[in-house]
C-alpha cells in the first residue's frame, strides 16, 4: 500500500468510526504523520453531514434536519472531538494547577463545565444551520468540519505538548507535526472553504474570522493554563472553530 494512502487511512481510523482496510506494517509514528490529512477527513465527514442535511430537508422543516446532520457527524466520529471539548471545559474550568487540570481531563466522567460546554456548542451549531438556506448551510457545514481539523493541526504545530506522553492520543508526540505537514493540512482546510466562498464569500469570511478568533482563544487559554496542547484541547479547538464558523457565517446570511 502506498505510504500516503496508508497515512490517509490512519487519519480516518484515528478520527472516525468508519471501517477501513487493515494497515499492514503499521509504524508508531503514522498517527502523527497522518495529521496532514486530518482536514481532508473532516471535509469528508462534513460532506456526509451536509448530504444528510439536504436529504432531511426534503422531508422536514424547522431544526430537525440540522439536528440530524449534526448527529450524523457525531456518530461518524464517535463523539471524538466532543469528548475533548467536554474534558477541556472540565479541566480548564475546574482545576487550580496545570497538574490538576490535566488530571481532570483524564477522568472519563463529565462535570458541570463539560456538560454546559458540550450542550451550548451543539446547540449553536444546530441553531446556526437552521438559520441558513439548505444549500448554503450544507456548504458551510463542510467548511466548518474541514477548517476545524486544520485549526487543530495548527495548534499542534504552534504549541508544545503539555501532558504525560504515556497518555498521549497522538503518538509519538515527540516528533510533533512538521511545518510541511501543517501547510498540507491548511491547504486541505482551504479546499473545504472553496464551495462556500463561491456561494457566499462575505458570509464565509465572516465565519472564518469569528472561527479564527474563537479557536485562538481556546489555544491561548490552553497555553496559559496547562502550558500547551493535549488531545482534549485539540478536540475543543476543533469544536469551537466549527460552532464559531457557523455562527459567523449565518450572521451575514440572516
Amino acid at each position: 500500500m502506498p505510504r500516503q494512502l496508508a497515512l490517509f487511512l490512519t487519519a480516518m481510523q484515528f478520527l472516525t468510526r468508519v471501517p477501513t482496510p487493515e494497515l499492514k506494517g503499521y509504524q508508531p509514528d503514522w498517527t502523527a504523520r497522518s495529521a496532514r490529512y486530518f482536514p481532508l477527513v473532516g471535509t469528508l465527514v462534513g460532506g456526509v453531514s451536509a448530504t444528510v442535511l439536504a436529504g432531511a430537508s426534503l422531508a422536514w422543516g424547522g431544526l430537525l434536519p440540522a439536528l440530524l446532520a449534526v448527529g450524523v457527524g457525531v456518530l461518524l466520529t464517535g463523539a471524538f472531538h466532543e469528548d475533548g471539548l467536554a474534558d477541556t471545559a472540565d479541566g480548564l474550568g475546574g482545576g487550580q494547577t496545570p497538574e490538576r487540570r490535566l488530571e481532570i481531563m483524564k477522568d472519563s466522567r463529565i462535570g458541570t463545565f463539560g456538560a454546559l460546554a458540550l450542550g451550548l456548542v451543539l446547540a449553536v451549531k444546530v441553531a446556526a444551520l437552521g438559520e441558513a438556506p439548505v444549500g448554503l448551510a450544507a456548504a458551510g457545514l463542510v467548511a466548518a468540519h474541514g477548517g476545524g481539523r486544520a485549526a487543530a493541526v495548527l495548534a499542534m504545530r504552534l504549541l508544545p505538548y503539555a501532558g504525560d506522553r504515556a497518555w498521549a492520543k497522538v503518538k509519538p508526540v515527540a516528533d510533533g507535526v512538521t511545518t510541511g505537514e501543517t501547510v498540507v493540512a491548511l491547504a486541505f482546510g482551504g479546499l473545504a472553504l472553496v464551495p462556500v466562498m463561491q456561494l457566499a464569500p462575505w458570509a464565509a469570511l465572516s465565519g472564518l474570522a469569528l472561527a479564527v478568533v474563537a479557536a485562538t482563544a481556546v489555544v491561548l487559554l490552553a497555553k496559559r493554563l496547562i502550558g500547551g496542547w493535549v488531545g482534549d484541547t485539540l478536540g475543543a479547538t476543533e469544536q469551537v472553530f466549527e460552532a464559531a464558523f457557523l455562527a459567523g457565517f449565518v450572521a451575514v446570511i440572516a
